[in-house]
């Protein structure tokens, strides 16, 4: 698969793939028969990403109006960057950043 969502028979989503640039986020359903288990069944997050935008702001507002669970708005931050927070339906920790420079 090169991109998009792979799903079952059912047509329930299996995994999918996210491209930015030359790079490839693989993401995987839950699926206690390979101990994935959602984020949200854990006490605290063991993990986070932070991908770099064009423009966090622009970026943040269509998140928004497409129903994501912000956690953050976007501000600067002293190390440089511009950024906002979010969490995916498994309860995996998103950040979304432009450089400040």
């Amino acid at each position: 698969m090169r991109g998009g969502v792979e799903r079952n028979a059912e047509g329930r989503p299996v995994h999918a793939e996210v491209r930015a640039g030359d790079f490839v986020i693989w993401l995987h359903r839950v699926a206690a028969e390979l101990n994935l288990v959602s984020a949200r069944s854990m006490p605290a997050a063991s993990s986070g990403l932070v991908v770099y935008v064009e423009d966090v702001d622009a970026h943040c507002e269509r998140a928004r109006t497409r129903g994501a669970h912000l956690e953050s708005e976007p501000q600067d931050m002293p190390y440089g960057q511009r950024e906002y927070g979010a969490r995916d339906l498994e309860g995996h920790r998103w950040w979304f950043a432009t450089p400040l420079s």
